[in-house]
Formats: C-alpha cells, sequence, structure tokens
C-alpha cells in the first residue's frame, strides 16, 4: 500500500480535492483495495501526517483545507461501504453512537470509525465534533445504544472525554452499556483509557469486529 498512500498524500498535499476522489473512487472500483485497507492504511495515515508550515510558521488553515478534502473523500465512500456490507453478509449487532467530547473538533476518526461499524453490521448513529456532555448522555439514554464509542485526537481532550464517561454513566444508571474510546490521544496515553473510566480501547477494525469476543 505504501504505492498508494504516497500517491494519495501527494493529493491531499497539491489540495487537489478532485483528484483524491477520482482516485479513492478508481481504487474502489477496481477493487484493488478495500475499506478497511482504505482506511486503515491509506486514509488513516495520511490524515495524521497533516502538517504545513510556511516560513517556519505554522498554517492551520491549510490543514482546514485538507480536511475539508479528506471529508469530501469519506463521503464518496459510503456507498462502497455499504456494497461491503452486504457482501460480509454482516448481521444486526446493534447500536451505537459515535461521538467526540467537548473541544474535540477532529472528527475524520471518528467518521471512518462509524464506517467501520456499519461494515461490521452495526446500526450507527453519527453526532460528531465538539458534542456536549450532556447531549451524548441524552442521546444515549433515549437511543439504548449497545456501545458508545468516543474518539478523542487531542491529548488535552482526555479530560473532556472523562467528564463525558462519567455523565454517560450517571445518565444510564444500570443500563448495559459498553463504552469504548479511540484516537490518536490514546496512542501517546497507552494507558489513559482505563484511567478516565471507559471500558474499551479500539485502534483497528479487527478490535471493532472482536468486540463481542471480548
Amino acid at each position: 500500500m505504501d504505492e498508494q498512500f504516497a500517491h494519495f498524500k501527494s493529493l491531499l498535499d497539491r489540495e487537489d480535492r478532485e483528484g483524491a476522489v477520482n482516485y479513492v473512487i478508481g481504487l474502489l472500483q477496481r477493487d484493488e483495495v478495500d475499506i478497511i485497507t482504505l482506511y486503515e492504511q491509506i486514509i488513516g495515515p495520511a490524515i495524521n501526517e497533516m502538517v504545513c508550515s510556511i516560513d517556519g510558521k505554522w498554517c492551520i488553515w491549510k490543514e482546514h483545507v485538507r480536511t475539508s478534502i479528506a471529508a469530501t473523500v469519506l463521503g464518496c465512500c459510503y456507498p462502497f461501504v455499504m456494497k461491503e456490507r452486504r457482501e460480509r453478509h454482516a448481521g444486526d449487532r446493534g447500536k451505537v453512537i459515535i461521538a467526540c467530547p467537548p473541544e474535540e473538533y477532529h472528527e475524520l476518526g471518528a467518521r471512518m470509525v462509524a464506517d467501520l461499524f456499519t461494515l461490521c453490521g452495526h446500526e450507527v448513529t453519527f453526532i460528531g465534533a465538539n458534542t456536549p456532555n450532556l447531549e451524548v448522555a441524552t442521546a444515549v439514554e433515549l437511543m439504548s445504544p449497545r456501545y458508545l464509542a468516543i474518539s478523542v485526537s487531542n491529548s488535552y481532550n482526555l479530560f473532556a472525554a472523562e467528564r463525558t464517561i462519567s455523565s454517560v454513566r450517571r445518565s444510564v444508571n444500570e443500563k448495559p452499556l459498553t463504552i469504548i474510546v479511540g484516537g490518536s490521544a490514546f496512542e501517546r496515553n497507552p494507558n489513559a483509557w482505563r484511567e478516565i473510566g471507559a471500558d474499551r480501547l479500539a485502534r483497528t477494525f479487527v478490535d471493532i469486529d472482536g468486540l463481542e469476543e471480548g
């Protein structure tokens, strides 16, 4: 996948939205990659390496441009996600809510996780970035999902994720709920998922697919 990754990243670096979309759709249409490989070995790593500086200055606006391109690409992948789900004959494995805690604005990882849960046969509700604790807790209370998945990219937002988890725990009381966390914040803090009160840490599709196995 090194060649495909390098080419996709070059399209992001050039901010070539049309080229990035066409390239990824072509890979999927020709069955050169599946969704899992695309997300875990091409798009995900390319997003994580989106760093920009001009004359030694960080340029957040350029990162936002590239993030919007990657979001467009992910949106175009959804028909292929559903196609692979049908081919996998994925059964009904329960509801899952995907959210990011307050002040966590990076949601691309969460969007990919939502698609991977969909591949496994889950009914997915994607809430998205910067979701207030009360709103997450209310969604869980009303929908009674089997899983709540919280994505954290910025290590500074681990405290916010802990507060979200505490709020949800108080809301659901004794209802069965497994809280899963993931995101680059946990790569730098491998034990943080336990410290903030989560039940599981998921890094890959294999982790998500194996949730029922404990």
